[in-house]
């Protein structure tokens, strides 16, 4: 079994290197199209609805990966890598404060209207209500994710393990999204 996962480790890499953009929002697909059927389950469903998972599968491989590999990239140029606390720290506040919020807001934003095919206004009233608490946690839960990330990963590795961090984030999110729907007055 070693020989197996050393194997696919040294496959992925081969990959990331020739490849990294396509790498990246493969496996940012695959995870979060996985994370949506933990959540699935999480909250108690029956049968597992793939229509559902593959959405999140496409936020995945269109947003999130893509983001992440020109996100990472623009990071190395505005505060070039080295492993000194000042500028991991620099790095952590400039991440949570720009691409945090704005990928939460997209990912409540997306959630909504594309993969629960709310309409606006609901998802504008849940965006409201629940954005504030939501950034609140990421800020308890990122900036250790992202410390570890700068300290101890090379770039090529970045995404690969946000995307992981953000499997537990993304169940989170949508467990919580299931939890406030906003009820619409109906006329």
């Amino acid at each position: 079994m070693a020989d197996e996962v050393k194997a696919l480790w040294g496959q992925y890499l081969r990959n990331l290197q020739r490849h990294p953009l396509r790498t990246k929002a493969i496996t940012a697909g695959v995870l979060a199209g996985s994370a949506d059927m933990v959540a699935q389950k999480l909250a108690g469903a029956r049968n597992l609805q793939f229509k559902r998972a593959f959405l999140l599968m496409l936020y995945g491989f269109c947003y999130s990966g893509p983001f992440g590999h020109y996100f990472h990239k623009f990071m190395e140029k505005l505060i070039p890598s080295a492993r000194d606390s000042k500028t991991i720290v620099s790095k952590v506040i400039v991440e949570q404060l720009t691409s945090g919020p704005w990928n939460n807001f997209i990912f409540i934003t997306y959630l909504g209207l594309v993969v629960e095919g709310r309409p606006w206004k609901s998802v504008k009233i849940q965006l409201k209500s629940n954005f504030p608490s939501v950034q609140l946690n990421a800020w308890r839960f990122w900036p250790i994710v992202s410390l570890i990330n700068y300290k101890y990963l090379p770039i090529q590795l970045r995404v690969l393990f946000q995307n992981l961090a953000a499997v537990c984030w993304g169940i989170f999110l949508i467990l919580r999204s299931k939890a406030s729907v906003p009820k619409l007055a109906t006329a």
